[in-house]
């Protein structure tokens, strides 16, 4: 068995990471249920194989078999879906190792990801009354020697609320914290069907600010997250449909901390080395959005921790 499957080992080391590293922390406004206790019947995380190796732990920790639908989009292909169905039984744990996908049984997938994917994991419950029975948590190990691990977001129930709130992560420099993985997952749902590649139906406009230790605010510029890379045959109608200069589904911080795999920056020509970032909601297309914002000296150390909110005017949660 897979160390990182023990639950407590794995939180001991994030607090310790945290500790002694840069901290990613969250101010996000919304009700979330975290995926280590249950009420999600559904969960969703990022994954990556450029020069990485990748693990998704799922729970099914309820006293009833489930029958689980596992969606990925990988981002150099247009985001479009690969998807397979797996049978838990109570208190059943699996771990998928993204490089090599078997079912709980085993047996192949019927997935084979390429050797550079990355992008989205959805993991939902299908055909039972009552499904917040599902936790789970990832696992990114990178060739340089640092790894990112975390819960798996859950969907929750919401509670509904007036506007867009804004969103802000904090980071700094501390322990060699040299690059960074800002991740944004923005999906639309029909019943158990998860959906991203349609960029202009699932995006999010975002304002970036930088405030310093002084709480000084640094003018950033508008970004677009959606399931998006540059060579995305959508990417122009996406910039014209947002009025966006920049679309992707990764970014680095500033020039202090780039992005780990040379991807466009939410603050160009900002060198602020500690404070936090303000997202400011303009505008937003589908029906959730979960965010991941990782810092490591790019050589044995990373800690990673998470952002969102969620459309409380569109949204379906199985169940």
């Amino acid at each position: 068995m897979n160390i990182w499957t023990n639950r407590m080992l794995a939180s001991i080391m994030v607090l310790m990471l945290s500790a002694a590293f840069s901290f990613a922390g969250d101010g996000s406004p919304d009700p979330f249920f975290e995926t280590d206790a249950l009420g999600n019947g559904v969960l969703t995380g990022f994954f990556d194989l450029r020069d990485r190796e990748s693990f998704i732990q799922v729970t099914n920790a309820g006293s009833e078999g489930l029958n689980l639908h596992v969606q990925l989009f990988n981002v150099n292909n247009d985001c479009n879906e690969n998807n397979f169905f797996d049978l838990y039984t109570p208190n059943d744990t699996h771990v998928y190792n993204l490089r090599d996908i078997v079912t709980n049984d085993t047996n192949p997938a019927g997935v084979v990801l390429p050797a550079d994917a990355y992008g989205i994991i959805v993991v939902s419950t299908l055909g039972v009354d009552n499904p917040d029975t599902i936790i789970g948590n990832l696992r990114i190990l990178d060739i340089a020697g640092y790894e990112y691990r975390t819960n798996l977001q859950g969907a929750g129930r919401l509670i509904p609320f007036e506007g867009l709130p804004d969103m802000s992560v904090n980071y700094n420099t501390q322990g060699g914290t040299s690059v960074s993985d800002v991740v944004g997952i923005i999906l639309s749902n029909n019943d158990f069907e998860f959906m991203a590649a349609d960029v202009t139906g699932n995006n999010i406009i975002l304002d970036v600010d930088i405030f310093d230790l002084n709480e000084t605010p640094f003018s950033c510029r508008d970004i677009v997250f959606a399931c998006v890379n540059e060579n995305n045959p959508r990417l122009e109608e996406l910039l014209e449909f947002t009025g966006v200069s920049v679309a992707s589904f990764e970014y680095g911080i500033n020039d202090v901390i780039p992005n780990s795999k040379g991807g466009e920056l939410l603050c160009p020509g900002n060198n602020i080395t500690e404070g936090f970032i303000k997202f400011t909601v303009e505008e937003f297309k589908g029906n959730f959005f979960r965010g991941f914002i990782g810092l490591t000296d790019a050589n044995g150390r990373g800690t990673i921790d998470s952002f969102w909110f969620e459309n409380p005017l569109d949204f379906n949660v199985p169940g």
